[in-house]
C-alpha cells in the first residue's frame, strides 16, 4: 500500500498517506495527513477542494522560492513557513537561480549529480535548519485537527518527501513501504519532468542526434529530479551513523520523546 494520488486537476504529486499500513495491521486514517508539491499551479477547482479538506499548511520552501512561486491565500486555511534549506540550495530548492547552477554544474557528469544529491540529502538530518524545522513541524502535527494538514516543498520530492518517510517511520510503516512510497513520487512527476527535460535540452542545444550526449543529459536530469532510492539509503545509513537508530535520531535529532509517539499513533492510526 502506499498513499493515495488525489485526483486533483493542476496538482500533479498531492497525495493522501491514509490507508498505509503499519508493522501492527493498523492503518494510517485518510484525509489527515496530505504531502503534495507547490499549489501555484492550483486552479479554482483545485482550491475548493483545498478549502474543504485542508486546515493548515505547511511550506517548506526557501522565502525566495515562495516569491517566485507563491501559493494561493486560500480563505479558512492556515499556513506555516518552516523553510528546511538555506536560499540557493542547488538541486534542491528551485529557485531560479539554484536550478540552473546545479544543471550548468552537472550538465556533462551525471555522476557527480548523483554524488551531489546524495549530500545534500543527507544535509536533512546534519543541518540545524532541517532538524528544528522538521521538529516543529512534528510538533504542529500534535496538535488534533478536523481536516488534514497538507506539508510541500516545491515538487513534493525532497524535503516533503523526507518529511513523509519520517511521519511514517513514528507511525510504525515498514521501510519496504515507505521507500516504495518514496519512489512513487516518480510517476506522479513523470510528465512534469518530461517538459523540463524538453525545455532544458532545448536551451542546451542538444537535439537528439548525438545519441551519447543526450543520454548523459537525460542520465544528469533523472538525478536532479527523480526520486532514488539511494537518496534515502543514504540518509538512512548517515542517520544510523550519527543516533545509532531511526528511533535514535527522532528522540535525540528531532525531540520527539515517547509521549510525543504515542499522541501521534493516538491521532493518525485506525
Amino acid at each position: 500500500m502506499r498513499s493515495e494520488r488525489i485526483d486533483f486537476i493542476k496538482l500533479s504529486n498531492t497525495r493522501d498517506l491514509g490507508g498505509i499500513q503499519t508493522k501492527t495491521g493498523k492503518k494510517i486514517i485518510k484525509g489527515k495527513l496530505i504531502r503534495s508539491g507547490n499549489l501555484c499551479k492550483a486552479n479554482e477547482s483545485d482550491l475548493d477542494r483545498l478549502r474543504n479538506s485542508i486546515e493548515l499548511i505547511v511550506d517548506f520552501r526557501t522565502p525566495k522560492e515562495l516569491i517566485e512561486k507563491p501559493d494561493p491565500v486560500i480563505d479558512g486555511i492556515n499556513s506555516i513557513h518552516l523553510p528546511i534549506m538555506e536560499e540557493l540550495t542547488d538541486g534542491i530548492t528551485r529557485e531560479k537561480k539554484a536550478a540552473e547552477s546545479v544543471i550548468k554544474k552537472y550538465v556533462e557528469d551525471p555522476e557527480g549529480a548523483r554524488k551531489y544529491m546524495i549530500n545534500i540529502y543527507k544535509n536533512f538530518v546534519t543541518e540545524k535548519l532541517p532538524l528544528n524545522n522538521y521538529s516543529r513541524f512534528l510538533g504542529l502535527l500534535l496538535e488534533p485537527r478536523e481536516k488534514a494538514v497538507l506539508w510541500h516543498c516545491t515538487a513534493g520530492k525532497d524535503r516533503a518527501g523526507f518529511a513523509a518517510v519520517i511521519i511514517q517511520e513514528i507511525l510504525g510503516v515498514d521501510r519496504d513501504t515507505i521507500l516504495k512510497d518514496y519512489l512513487y513520487t516518480n510517476d506522479c512527476l513523470k510528465e512534469e519532468i518530461k517538459l523540463i527535460t524538453l525545455g532544458l535540452m532545448q536551451k542546451y542545444n542538444i537535439d537528439g542526434k548525438d545519441i551519447k550526449k543526450t543520454l548523459v543529459f537525460q542520465e544528469m536530469i533523472d538525478y536532479i529530479f527523480g526520486a532514488k532510492e539511494e537518496y534515502i539509503l543514504g540518509l538512512y545509513d548517515k542517520i544510523k551513523e550519527l543516533y545509532g537508530s531511526f528511533e535514535g535520531f527522532v528522540r535525540d535529532g528531532l525531540g520527539i520523546q515517547e509521549n510525543h509517539i504515542k499522541l501521534l499513533r493516538k491521532l493518525y492510526l485506525c
